[in-house]
C-alpha cells in the first residue's frame, strides 16, 4: 500500500472531492495538508441534511458543472475523512 501523504501531494493543486464520516461532502482545490488537517481553497462545503439529493448526485453535479465555492479557505479534520480523490476521476 502506498504511503497516505505520497498520495496527498499527488493531488497538491488539483480540484478534490473529500467524503467524510459525518454527512458533509467538501469539493474544493486541495492547497496544502499536515498530520491533522487538508487545507481546501475556493471550496464547497456541502451539508447533506440540507438537500433532497444523494452524496453520490451531488459529486456528480459538481463534476460536471464545477465547485459552487461558499468558502475562500477551509480546514478539513483528517481523522473525518472517509475517502479523497480528485474531480476528474470521478466517473459520469
Amino acid at each position: 500500500m502506498s504511503d497516505p501523504d505520497s498520495e496527498l501531494h499527488a493531488l497538491k493543486g488539483q480540484v478534490v472531492v473529500i467524503d467524510l464520516n459525518a454527512a458533509y461532502v467538501y469539493a474544493g482545490t486541495l492547497a496544502d495538508f499536515d498530520a491533522h488537517h487538508l487545507v481546501l481553497e475556493h471550496a464547497d462545503v456541502h451539508d447533506l441534511r440540507d438537500a433532497a439529493t444523494t452524496r453520490e448526485l451531488y459529486v456528480l453535479e459538481t463534476r460536471l458543472h464545477g465547485v459552487r465555492a461558499n468558502r475562500k479557505n477551509v480546514l478539513v479534520r483528517r481523522e473525518q475523512v472517509i475517502s479523497i480523490s480528485a474531480l476528474d476521476d470521478v466517473i459520469e
